[in-house]
């Protein structure tokens, strides 16, 4: 099993079960992301907390995905990327196009939060 899906709270994790995840993997990633979107379900979670590589192909379609996900409404967020991937996103400049949590959890804390409107 490369990936896996549960849902939470509304929320999709899809979590990447290889260490190392390349163009081989990255079209059947891709119809993955793209069956949940259609499904309805735009909040998802890549958890990368096994996934130590990722090819620029891979990395390609998180970020393809994402561009279609925010058009319909929706928002992918990455959680608990290792070191190694971690360094790839910051080089890449990807940390400034997702938004990156240390945990599975928090990211989906952050799906929850309600926006604090006292001041409005």
């Amino acid at each position: 099993m490369d990936f896996s899906t549960e849902k939470t709270d509304g929320v999709v994790v899809e979590t990447i079960h290889l260490r190392r995840v390349t163009y081989k993997e990255a079209e059947q990633f891709r119809r993955i992301l793209v069956n949940e979107i259609v499904e309805g379900n735009l909040k998802i979670i890549v958890d990368l907390h096994i996934c130590e590589y990722m090819d620029s192909t891979f990395l390609g379609v998180l970020t393809s995905i994402l561009k279609m996900c925010i058009q319909l409404g929706g928002e992918i967020k990455l959680a608990a990327p290792v070191s190694e991937t971690q360094i790839l996103l910051e080089l890449t400049g990807a940390v400034r196009v997702f938004d990156v949590y240390k945990t599975k959890e928090e990211a989906i804390d952050s799906f929850n939060k309600q926006p604090d409107k006292s001041n409005s």
